[in-house]
């Protein structure tokens, strides 16, 4: 079966790495973590006290991070496995900072190309479709109601063992989506092709098995 790129965009806690993880194994695709990236260098500048508005200090930092990723979905930060920390909500936020950095976004994008080159990919994230796989076969805009995303990133904390406050994890994804569409460099947009999926009625299950048809109608088509 022929193998295809596929693109997932949408907002913050839309469920689009737990839909990109599961459709990939699926289909034994390589699932590329684009957010975890950005939420690495958010990390590192955390964690080494930059001061994450000194956009200067912050491209400077990039000399120093590696990121590598393994098959079972581990993300290494200069050797260390940040998996988990890297899902804190202050890293998240540090994330969207970092993210509207023209510096910041060229070094991720560039390393993102490079992972796809092989297709048979499918990476999620907010400009895949628009900015880093334009050209990507099948591009997917995931969404979900502001209350649904909240809920689901409440749930993951808590399994997680991280502190999970429902009011204040609202609070964030309301601000991160404000960044993310109003930033000047790659804002967060539907690409004019994607195929929008609105999941916020629907089980984990249900998208899954709603992405893996519009995979296998794309493969048809090309």
């Amino acid at each position: 079966m022929k193998k295809i790129s596929i693109a997932v965009d949408g907002p913050s806690a839309a469920g689009k790495s737990s839909i990109a993880k599961i459709v990939a194994k699926r289909l034994d695709y390589i699932y590329i973590d684009t957010g975890a990236m950005y939420r690495c260098v958010g990390y590192y500048c955390l964690e080494n006290n930059i001061d994450l508005k000194d956009e200067q200090a912050v491209s400077q930092a990039l000399k120093q991070i590696k990121i590598e990723m393994d098959s079972n979905n581990h993300i290494f930060l200069n050797g260390q496995d940040v998996s988990q920390v890297i899902r804190q909500d202050q890293v998240s936020m540090s994330a969207s900072v970092v993210s509207s950095y023209q510096a910041v976004r060229t070094f991720l994008v560039e390393q993102q190309r490079q992972m796809a080159n092989v297709g048979g990919v499918i990476l999620d994230g907010r400009d895949i479709g628009t900015v880093v796989l334009p050209n990507a076969e099948l591009k997917i805009y995931q969404i979900a109601s502001v209350d649904t995303r909240a809920k689901r990133r409440y749930l993951e904390n808590q399994e997680r063992g991280l502190t999970a406050d429902l009011e204040l994890i609202k609070k964030d994804i309301e601000q991160r989506d404000y960044q993310d569409m109003n930033r000047d460099i790659s804002p967060l947009k539907q690409a004019e092709d994607a195929i929008v999926l609105d999941t916020s009625a629907m089980t984990l299950q249900e998208v899954v098995d709603a992405v893996l048809k519009l995979v296998e109608e794309k493969i048809k088509e090309v």
